[in-house]
């Protein structure tokens, strides 16, 4: 099974979720996400347990269990160009099954791809992320699933939405319809399946202060 997770880094992770699947012990999971949290946090928890088997990422530096597993062969990983991955999990949302970028022509990346040229310039076919299960973090809802983000918590969190067949929404406070402004909202209900409000920790990823 595919399952999408939003947020970046620790900001914005649909923590609640993640915890719940890590008691439910469900196993060769594939994973999208930015990152793969960190020791004990976030994914690193499915980690933990074993629970992933192939992680589709474009950052996994801030968890040595992943490095580990890696290195090992027990973790199968797909690296993404950040905004390659973006765009793949929304052209997922869109209906686009593939889509041609200049990124990563070239590389590794490239290998095994089409690639093709437009105006004098290579470009590398990438094709569409979709996923069985959705799981995204937001601020607000109401009880037909409108979701409004906050800040920097939006990130990820609204490709994610429109590309899973059920998308499951965390959020912090659901408000009553109609309280929240139509134009303020940035994921539209259609997109979302199932809403709970959850107790979040948000931890930092990495505190700096001053001396």
């Amino acid at each position: 099974m595919t399952l999408l997770f939003g947020g970046f880094g620790l900001c914005g992770i649909p923590e609640n979720s993640i915890a719940a699947l890590q008691k439910m012990g469900v196993k060769n999971l594939t994973c999208v996400s930015n990152n793969a949290g960190v020791d004990g946090f976030g994914l690193g928890k499915l980690l933990e347990g074993r629970q992933i088997k192939k992680m589709v990422s474009s950052y996994v530096g801030e968890n040595a269990l992943f490095a580990k597993l890696f290195l090992s062969g027990e973790l199968e990983v797909e690296l993404n160009p950040q905004g390659t991955l973006a765009e793949r999990i929304r052209a997922g949302g869109a209906g686009i099954p593939a889509f041609f970028t200049p990124t990563g022509v070239g590389t590794k990346v490239a290998e095994g791809k089409p690639v093709q040229e437009f105006e004098g310039r290579p470009y590398v076919m990438e094709k569409w992320i979709r996923g069985d299960f959705a799981f995204v973090k937001a601020w607000k809802a109401d009880p037909f699933g409108n979701l409004i983000y906050r800040k920097t918590a939006r990130n990820f969190n609204p490709m994610i939405a429109m590309a899973g067949k059920i998308t499951i929404a965390e959020v912090e406070e659901i408000v009553p319809l109609g309280a929240l402004d139509p134009d303020q909202i940035h994921t539209p209900g259609i997109f979302v399946q199932r809403i709970l409000q959850g107790n979040f920790e948000k931890r930092i990823e990495q505190r700096t202060v001053r001396a």
